[in-house]
């Protein structure tokens, strides 16, 4: 996720934290400091970060149901909003589901308990913390968010864990696109009405999770008919084949030319041989412009390491690789390591427009980018 920052590396999952949730941080001991001083701004904040282990116990939860079942976490991203983690792959199976979307509030849940025992261990088990603010302490607005961290993520708002275990439980009795459909448009509407009701009523940061959680209902559910649709298919069936090349020795001002010429947004770079050796993009191009100057050479902002595509491979093994590498491009090679195509997600999006137009799938199609 751009504008995150790695800040640790747990059991193989990095975790990252997005730049909004640090200004988050200094948002609130802006204010807190303002109110109350040092100690307020202090207090304030060992709050937060304490939320913010809970919400990655949570997600490290998923992770670890996920890994259970072969399934691996590239990463966890901490937001303002919440936490997300970044799974190679989706389970399928409704029970391997059901498991991996539980596991999360079920780490609240612990939490929650393990809180309850240490306030009776130390005899400071009172309720009435609950019907008076004024006796605020940190442990038990710690309890108290763990426990609305549960109750919150069993909404049945997809893609919300609650969400995920309906879609689960309509998995049992309908294929997995359609119970996907049904839980999204659930989710949708749940999120409507909680913007509704936080835009009269508040708080108003409840709008943005509507808007979070609608907007998530749309794009899994456009993601769950995508693969669906390019089930058995190949990659070739959808790759571009006609797209420019950099070479290796290109400056940046030189890619400008091949970026205005053409509607490509990612250029492959060729070494000597005529082998892949990166990939530059246009946000990593126009970046670079700004900060470094058009004599700069491609070789020293292009994107290498990525992983590479056989014509033969298929459509989900694709989209495992191209999600695992947050790429917007892949090369696409022959048995001879020669490039041949780029596996897009802009362009397999043209390609399920083509499918659906046509009422079937077509597995000759190959779409390429269209001249300016």
């Amino acid at each position: 996720m751009r504008w995150s920052y790695k800040i640790a590396k747990i059991s193989g999952i990095d975790v990252r934290i997005h730049i909004t949730f640090l200004m988050l941080l200094a948002v609130l001991a802006s204010f807190y400091g303002a109110q109350a001083g040092a100690a307020g701004a202090t207090q304030a904040l060992i709050f937060v970060v304490l939320v913010f282990s809970c919400v990655l116990l949570h997600e490290f939860g998923h992770a670890f149901a996920a890994k259970a079942y072969g399934i691996k976490t590239a990463d966890i991203t901490l937001l303002p909003i919440g936490g997300v983690a970044r799974m190679e792959r989706l389970p399928e199976k409704p029970a391997q589901e059901l498991v991996v979307a539980i596991a999360g509030p079920l780490v609240n849940v612990v939490i929650a308990i393990g809180i309850l025992a240490v306030l009776t261990v130390t005899n400071r088990l009172d309720f009435g913390f609950f019907y008076d603010a004024r006796r605020f302490t940190v442990i038990w607005a710690l309890l108290y968010t763990n426990v609305m961290m549960v109750v919150f993520n069993l909404i049945p708002a997809f893609p919300l864990d609650g969400g995920r275990v309906l879609r689960a439980l309509l998995a049992t009795r309908l294929n997995y696109v359609h119970a996907t459909q049904i839980a999204a448009a659930i989710g949708q509407a749940l999120a409507l009405a909680m913007g509704l009701w936080a835009f009269y009523r508040g708080p108003y940061l409840l709008i943005l999770i509507a808007v979070f959680i609608y907007m998530g209902a749309e794009t899994e559910s456009s993601f769950v008919q995508m693969r669906y649709a390019t089930s058995g298919l190949p990659v070739s069936t959808a790759m571009v084949t006609r797209f420019d090349t950099l070479n290796h020795r290109s400056t940046l001002d030189q890619a400008v030319d091949s970026l205005l010429g053409t509607s490509q947004h990612e250029f492959p770079v060729l070494d000597d041989n005529g082998g892949f050796a990166g990939l530059l993009t246009k946000h990593d191009l126009l970046v670079a412009l700004r900060k470094r100057g058009p004599e700069t050479l491609v070789t020293d902002v292009m994107t290498t390491g990525l992983p590479t595509i056989l014509p033969q491979m298929s459509f989900d093994k694709a989209f495992e690789l191209i999600q695992g590498a947050n790429a917007p491009a892949l090369p696409v090679l022959d048995f001879s390591g020669r490039l041949i195509g780029l596996f897009t997600t802009e362009n397999v999006g043209e390609f399920i427009m083509v499918q659906s137009a046509l009422g079937k799938k077509s597995r000759r199609f190959r779409s390429k980018p269209k001249r300016v």
